[in-house]
């Protein structure tokens, strides 16, 4: 009996090839080449200005890039229009800022998207947004408004309002790095079990506590480039390039 195709041909869910990004004269990404499976948990960390959050961005266009190719599940990344946004519709993204429409309710904020994109029914986006509100532990704040929450509170709102679309995969831009210390278990812990369940993740984030429970992968980035790729074991105790075990002696030994 033949093997499942899967076995032979994993299916990768997010490609990048050959990708390269200029702001100006700055040369941000640099021949970038990436495969990330489905259900894979990657986590990028690198120094400020590594090209961390442009890559993340590239993802669902919105950088552009000079060259190369994106796919996401098979399907080339268009360059605008109706399959850009049917596209980016797969690609849930929560950035270091909140983003939550500061007039409307929560509940209002994680409906929004599902009835004027996916033309979801009133009644069952609210239902789905109240599950996911429950899952990140805020379904109590469903009435108020952005300003009545925490930071943390907020951002695992923002984390919601994404996964109310149902994306195909989840970037995550330094989620964290907005919060207030005592907040950002909340929000990590979130992360994690969103990992366990199975989704698949794209995190650029300074926390290697997360990093090394969470992450099936790390890449490691420095001026615009991807330096290595390990298991969070293999990089965090055997970092393979000089620029990773600098990086790794700055942030470890704090």
């Amino acid at each position: 009996m033949l093997p499942p195709l899967v076995e032979d041909n994993p299916k990768y869910l997010v490609e990048l090839e050959h990708v390269d990004k200029h702001f100006g004269n700055l040369h941000v990404l640099k021949d970038i080449n990436l495969r990330v499976k489905k259900g894979e948990v990657l986590v990028i960390v690198g120094p400020s200005g590594s090209g961390k959050s442009t890559m993340c961005r590239t993802i669902n266009r919105l950088e552009t890039i000079d060259s190369g190719v994106i796919r996401i599940d098979g399907q080339t990344l268009p360059q605008e229009g109706k399959e850009l946004a049917q596209l980016r519709a797969e690609v849930g993204m929560v950035f270091q800022s909140f983003n939550l429409f500061a007039n409307k309710t929560i509940l209002d904020n994680v409906t929004l998207a599902p009835i004027k994109v996916r033309g979801m029914d009133k009644t069952q986006a609210e239902r789905e947004a109240m599950d996911l509100l429950s899952r990140v532990g805020v379904a109590s704040q469903a009435s108020k408004m952005p300003s009545q929450l925490s930071g943390g509170q907020q951002q695992r709102v923002a984390i919601a309002r994404a996964l109310a679309m149902h994306p195909k995969v989840m970037l995550f831009d330094e989620p964290t790095s907005a919060l207030d210390p005592e907040m950002v278990n909340e929000v990590l812990d979130v992360m994690v079990e969103l990992a366990r369940e199975g989704m698949t993740m794209l995190c650029v984030t300074h926390e290697m506590g997360f990093a090394r429970k969470a992450a099936d992968r790390i890449v490691f980035m420095a001026d615009g480039q991807i330096l290595e790729q390990d298991t969070p074991e293999g990089f965090f105790e055997h970092p393979k390039t000089e620029r990773a075990q600098d990086f790794l002696s700055k942030i470890l030994t704090h």
